[in-house]
């Protein structure tokens, strides 16, 4: 999470080391502003997170119909304003750290690819752990996996037939492009779209769509009415409705599907599409149930032995993601955290005053308009029902995450350059520096409020009261943060992360 890594004089390298050698930065040589940055990420970070600690991991990214009032308004308020923009940061951060650890390295000529293989190696096993003995939500193995990615691509860069491609203007093309490229072959397949379908088969396909979601709901419904309410059997239960009344149900989309009205071959074709889509999305939302109700008993009525075994077997499935989210997510904004510091605009932000202006305010003004425009979409009954027009309402929403998340560098950075904010943000720099620390004990806090072996609030808090805990919490770690600080280098994990990546015990008090 949290680290800025120089070379260090003999005097300062731990006992044992010769000569000028890789260690942890002194705390006067660190970039205030990143350590700042990263305790308003985990602000964000712990505003999001604390839902998913009292709600299924299965659902994770969707928004909670069940909410209502203040509920609802709070879960919509984060939803715009955080969903999406606070791992991103994290994201760019780690980024910049990688830049500032390689810079330093330059500084002295020491070798670099096989210490950071070696921390990033360390961080994905603190990750995985994570998952597996505290909360399955975590991303530190994606970051991990994600930094290695990044240290290939830079030492590929050194090679003598790429390295004319080996400096900041040509990377930060490659970032811009690489971020740019889902959203300019949405709008390019949207054009197309547009171009090849008539207003007569636009209007078909909403009628079909609209049959498909009447009745899936219908099925899905009659499925989880079955005796004892046993999901297991569902299948079961839907092939006996389409063999029954409702394989014999007029598709009012097609009023020539049964075999009684003598439809032509072309009408029983798109029927029998119909039903298999249909029986394809049922057979998906009753396995989703399914594992909602494995993941309920675990969670609530578990013993620490039956959760963990849960979460290892959720962890083997979110794994198999890590690389294509490592790949075309995560990579692209490392790349560019990477450029802001090999530029000088994060090391240097005084310089750049008129591009961290436009940041704040145009970065949060369209910010904002994309992210509700996407959400106004996304959440309407009709969203549910057309695809095409809630995966514009995704796209809107995925695009304001990027920039409403330089919106928020924009202001802090602004904000660090004036005396009174300044001192306010300035508190949030212990916590940034003990990012690591502060990520996992949240996770342990909330499962031990939230899970069955714990107090087994897991569903009784609803998203309003949530934020008094999320006070609390950071509350608490703010204390903690400065008072460890004051004592010792580094935040518990934050040592230990660091020993394993020098494979040797560093000295933690100060």
């Amino acid at each position: 999470m949290s680290e800025d890594t120089a070379h260090t004089p003999a005097a300062a390298a731990p006992a044992g080391a010769g000569g000028s050698t890789l260690a942890p930065i002194d705390s006067d040589r660190r970039i205030g502003v990143l350590d700042v940055l990263r305790g308003f990420a985990l602000i964000g970070i712990l505003l999001m997170n604390i839902e998913w600690f009292g709600r299924y991991l299965n659902s994770l990214g969707t928004f909670d119909p069940t909410l209502t009032g203040l509920d609802h308004a709070v879960g919509w308020l984060i939803r715009c304003l955080v969903e999406g923009k606070f791992y991103k940061l994290f994201a760019l951060l780690f980024g910049m750290g990688f830049a500032v650890m390689l810079m330093r390295a330059q500084e002295t000529g020491r070798p670099f690819g096989a210490w950071f293989a070696r921390r990033m190696l360390a961080l994905f096993a603190i990750g995985a752990l994570h998952m597996v003995f505290l909360w399955g939500g975590d991303i530190l193995h994606d970051y991990a996996f994600a930094g290695l990615l990044l240290l290939g691509f830079v030492l590929l860069l050194r090679t003598k037939r790429l390295q004319r491609f080996n400096n900041t203007r040509s990377m930060t093309k490659l970032a811009l492009g690489w971020l740019a490229f889902p959203f300019v072959a949405s709008a390019a397949a949207a054009l197309v779209y547009s171009l090849l379908t008539t207003q007569d088969e636009l209007a078909t396909s909403w009628e079909d769509d609209v049959y498909v979601s009447a009745t899936v709901e219908e099925r899905v419904a009659a499925a989880e009415a079955a005796p004892n309410d046993d999901l297991s059997s569902a299948g079961d239960v839907v092939d006996a409705m389409d063999q029954g009344d409702l394989a014999d149900e007029e598709n009012p989309a097609d009023t020539g599907a049964t075999g009684e009205t003598g439809g032509d071959e072309e009408d029983l074709s798109k029927a029998e599409v119909l039903e298999l889509r249909i029986a394809d999305i049922v057979s998906r939302r009753l396995d989703y149930l399914a594992d909602e109700r494995v993941e309920l008993d675990a969670f609530t009525g578990g013993s620490y032995l039956e959760v963990t075994r849960y979460r290892i077997a959720f962890f083997a499935d979110k794994l198999a993601i890590t690389p294509f989210f490592s790949m075309f997510m995560l990579m692209p904004i490392f790349l560019l955290g990477y450029c802001l510091i090999s530029s000088g605009v994060m090391r240097e932000p005084h310089k750049h005053r008129t591009l961290f202006r436009s940041m704040a305010w145009l970065g949060t003004v369209f910010g904002l308009l994309l992210t509700i425009a996407g959400l106004v979409i996304v959440q309407h009954p009709v969203g549910e029902i057309a695809m095409v027009l809630r995966g514009t309402g995704e796209t809107l929403f995925f695009l304001g995450q990027y920039v409403l998340c330089a919106g928020y560098i924009g202001i802090v950075v602004r904000c660090m350059e004036r005396p009174r904010t300044s001192r306010w943000l300035g508190a949030l720099a212990p916590m940034g520096r003990m990012a690591l620390t502060n990520y996992i004990m949240q996770s342990l806090i909330l499962t031990t409020l939230f899970y069955g072996y714990g107090f087994g609030l897991f569903g009784q808090v609803s998203r309003a009261p949530q934020m008094l805990i999320v006070v609390a919490i950071l509350a608490f770690q703010l204390v903690i943060s400065t008072w460890w600080l004051k004592r010792f280098r580094f935040g518990p994990l934050e040592w230990l992360w660091r020993s394993l990546t020098y494979k040797s015990v560093q000295p933690i008090r100060l």
